[in-house]
């Protein structure tokens, strides 16, 4: 197929694509513990149909030990031609409190040409992305074609981590498409070309055998919830970098959004300053970020007059590409425990740790999928880091060194993904999907 057949093929197909969107993410296949299984379920079958509607001559819905089935599709290479596995997760995250929402989270609504709902960006975005592609080329791929669509990355992403070591060979490709990312804003191509790890602890400090009255004891009976402040508050300097040791400031070769594009983005407010040196871009994906993402201590409608025994505290550190997350945990928790003061008793638990990601920096698919942006956006597309993890990729790295993997998608940072009123722009969406099937088309023809 010529690119413009191409075009055509995927703007005659985006009323089908829409109403497909719609029907998936009405479904909400949140796959987090209390929820209900069967929607998960649900999910996983429409998938498996639109999966088929695309033309793949096998599709299946696949066990993976501890989590909700993947579904997986394939169609063999023509002779000589690459293949390319395709990624995307059919699980959602929580709505959250629906009063925040504008519309009913899993009554999909369009407004001003977006989708409105859970999940109509992360990922359920990314599975049409795929379908739609696909069907543009009617059953005759240019390349050899895997699909794996996940059913809990949401949640527990490291269960199709383990699922990919057992099994490589359903996974193998030459390219990788992860479509679980997007664009710094709508109509402005972008490359993910380095993905943060993470690390992440809760800490417990001990004073007392139990809290005392502040009255009587206050002044000379240690407070543990201020011990454990002054630990926090010290793993930043006052301009807000990390002084933690073992943690450098790292620096992106890309170029980041302006300072004031980014404070519209983030929501901060006039007057308040935002933290850390060096450029955004090196402060977002290519240095440490330690952020403390819950304390258990008395809330202030529930505070009575006690100094208090035991404080605790959930501690975030994103990781640079280049980093490595189990050293960066000790290094974190070595240094709390070294500043941690009064010979308080600190303890650690609930670890959990996963890679980062850094692509190469040049290969066929890497050109092709540059070329396809272009043309679809009109405009080069430029690359970025993105601060979340995506668990799989980090494995399909390790796994397969010689694949390039690409990560792209129509998840705007405007987007509100895990936040009230998400939403994906289906003008985006369109392009998104003629970049795709773009790629395939043109490196099929370049191998």
């Amino acid at each position: 197929m010529t690119p413009e057949e191409i075009e055509s093929a995927v703007e005659a197909g985006m009323p089908q694509t829409v109403e497909d969107l719609t029907r998936l993410v009405t479904i909400p296949s949140v796959a987090f513990p209390g929820h209900a299984e069967a929607p998960v379920l649900e999910a996983a079958a429409l998938t498996e149909r639109l999966l088929r509607s695309a033309g793949l001559p096998e599709v299946r819905q696949i066990p993976v030990e501890g989590s909700y089935p993947a579904v997986y599709g394939e169609a063999p290479a023509p002779p000589g031609a690459p293949t390319v596995l395709l990624y995307a997760h059919y699980d959602v995250q929580p709505a959250g409190d629906t009063a925040l929402w504008r519309t009913p989270p899993f009554e999909p609504t369009v407004v001003d040409g977006a989708m409105y709902g859970r999940g109509a960006a992360d990922d359920k975005s990314g599975v049409m992305t795929h379908v739609a592609a696909l069907r543009a080329f009617q059953g005759r791929f240019p390349v050899g074609i895997k699909v794996i669509v996940e059913g809990q990355e949401e949640y527990a992403g490291e269960r199709l981590e383990d699922f990919v070591e057992a099994n490589p060979e359903l996974v193998r490709a030459d390219a990788m498409v992860i479509a679980d990312c997007g664009n710094p804003r709508v109509g402005e191509p972008a490359l993910t070309t380095s993905l943060r790890g993470m690390a992440a602890f809760t800490v417990e400090v001990r004073t007392l055998a139990e809290a005392v009255h502040s009255g009587a004891f206050g002044g000379a009976a240690p407070d543990a919830l201020s011990a454990l402040m002054r630990m926090l508050t010290a793993m930043h300097d006052d301009n807000g970098d990390v002084r933690v040791p073992g943690l450098p400031r790292g620096v992106f070769p890309g170029a980041s959004d302006s300072e004031d594009e980014f404070r519209a983005t983030a929501g901060v407010l006039d007057g308040v300053s935002l933290v850390g040196g060096g450029s955004l871009a090196d402060r977002l994906w290519a240095s440490y970020a330690i952020t403390v993402t819950g304390l258990d201590v008395p809330t202030v409608t529930g505070a009575i007059n006690a100094v208090q025994a035991v404080a605790r505290a959930r501690v975030t550190v994103r990781i640079p590409a280049s980093g490595d997350a189990k050293t960066a945990l000790d290094d974190v928790t070595g240094f709390l425990e070294k500043v941690a003061p009064w010979g308080v008793k600190v303890s650690f638990s609930d670890f959990v740790t996963g890679s980062g990601f850094q692509a190469g920096a040049e290969g066929p698919a890497r050109d092709a999928v540059e070329r396809a942006l272009e043309r679809a956006f009109g405009r080069a597309p430029r690359q970025v880091g993105q601060g979340g993890s995506i668990p799989l990729v980090a494995t399909l790295a390790r796994r397969f060194p010689a694949a390039e993997i690409l990560l792209y998608g129509a998840e705007d940072e405007g987007a509100a993904i895990h936040a009230p009123n998400e939403r994906v722009d289906l003008e985006e969406l369109r392009r998104i999907i003629t970049a795709e099937a773009l790629f395939l088309a043109e490196y099929g023809a370049g191998r």
